[in-house]
């Protein structure tokens, strides 16, 4: 996610309903039975984001995946709650539930289901939007408010994304293995082809729960996925699922985020920019302006203008083989200097007192996960690697199908070198 990719268009992310049908696949067989647990579902609620589900291509990919069941079980669930407290139950437990499934699906450790090939990470992404639709549309026979409706959706984020999956790997001493942090993105792009796939994100689902060796011994690698939406940002949510990680009882050893960046090249970033640049994110939002810090979480005042990686860029360039893919230490910034008033690239960092841009990264939110990563780092005086990776863009091949063996294979190369560069990070 390196610079602009759609222009400033303020939509506000709930949509009329006589603008959009919505239609997660709710296929249960009886008729009876399908009648009652769609009854409770009403046709307005869902986001522009959630808008894109009707599509042929989300419904192929979670038919062919498995994973509509998956999204009609949680409607049926969500539909028999008698009450709040149970329905919190329904999004934890199915929030959960389809974190584990996509982890075992990605690195074939479950039951592989459908035809989908097993390293692909949109069945998660599209599954969890069914979920969060069903909940907006959601009319209980009980009364709920609106700000209950949102932490419902807010709990069903957290946990089908990794940030509440705390437990400990199994095994005889495993609980206290030291822990290495790896985050990815969800699909983005999709006004401009429906069939996005994010390679941050399978690389993470890849990763999760696996070990790798450290310079001191094994590490466990804990993963988690972030949207594509500047509003959760500047609610917090990244601070509010790394912070643990930096003032836990078990900081972590290193903290790496990863996105979807340049053509043809791994990118390690080295400076991180305060700056939103004003894309659109998936909702056709776009924000431009220094990036919010949220109350209450550990921070540097006052807020600088950049923010550096930790990461030994130069010793993981060294460990890692470069193919196919060359990965490069990526020092380049666009400032405004001080006492200037116009932006100017740097090769080579930013110059004191300047206004940053745009860091290594750009100026969207695979900039500001990285510049909020670092900054937590210096606030509460961790001294870990901390920085962020920029994969290559992953390609279909020719045609418009929703997966080709061209698209696998380079997806599959891309989380490979994810991998590399997450052990070279680790044992330097």
């Amino acid at each position: 996610m390196y610079g602009a990719k759609l222009r400033f268009q303020q939509i506000a992310p709930r949509v009329a309903a006589s603008a959009l049908i919505i239609a997660p696949a709710i296929a249960l067989g009886a008729p009876a039975q399908a009648e009652r647990t769609t009854g409770c579902l009403g046709a307005d609620g869902a986001t522009v984001e959630e808008a894109r589900l009707a599509r042929d291509v989300p419904q192929e990919i979670l038919r062919r995946s498995g994973f509509a069941r998956d999204v009609d079980r949680f409607a049926e669930k969500l539909c028999a709650a008698p009450d709040a407290h149970h329905a919190r139950k329904v999004v934890e437990r199915h929030g959960d539930a389809l974190w584990r499934k996509a982890v075992e699906r990605v690195q074939e450790t479950g039951h592989v289901t459908k035809d989908l090939s097993a390293g692909d990470d949109r069945p998660l992404y599209w599954a969890r939007l069914g979920m969060t639709s069903a909940l907006n549309r959601w009319e209980p026979d009980f009364d709920l408010g609106d700000a209950d409706r949102a932490e419902l959706v807010a709990e069903l984020e957290r946990r089908s994304r990794g940030h509440d999956d705390t437990d400990p790997p199994t095994g005889r001493g495993r609980s206290q293995t030291p822990r290495i942090v790896v985050t990815g993105f969800d699909p983005f792009q999709l006004d401009n082809d429906i069939r996005q796939a994010n390679p941050s994100g399978a690389a993470a689902l890849a990763l999760d729960g696996t070990v790798v060796g450290t310079g001191d011994g094994a590490a466990v690698v804990e993963a988690m996925l972030f949207p594509v939406r500047w509003r959760d940002f500047a609610d917090g949510m990244v601070e509010q699922a790394l912070l643990p990680h930096y003032t836990g009882d078990r900081p972590a050893e290193a903290v790496i985020t990863v996105s979807q960046g340049r053509e043809g090249r791994f990118d390690l970033e080295a400076h991180n920019g305060a700056w939103r640049g004003g894309s659109a994110d998936n909702e056709r939002v776009g924000e431009e302006g220094m990036i919010p810090i949220p109350d209450g979480v550990p921070t540097v005042r006052p807020q600088p203008q950049w923010s550096d990686s930790s990461l030994d860029r130069p010793a993981i360039v060294e460990e890692t083989t470069g193919e196919p893919f060359p990965v490069y230490d990526n020092t380049r910034v666009t400032e405004i200097p001080a006492g200037e008033t116009e932006p100017v690239a740097r090769p080579d960092g930013p110059t004191p007192g300047s206004r940053a841009r745009a860091g290594g990264g750009g100026s969207y939110l695979s900039n500001e996960i990285a510049y909020r990563n670092t900054l937590l780092r210096d606030a509460t005086g961790l001294d870990i690697p901390a920085g962020h990776v920029h994969t290559p863009v992953l390609h279909f091949g020719p045609g418009d199908r929703v997966t080709d063996p061209e698209f696998e294979e380079n997806r599959a190369t891309i989380v490979g070198q994810v991998e590399d560069i997450v052990a070279a990070a680790a044992r330097s």
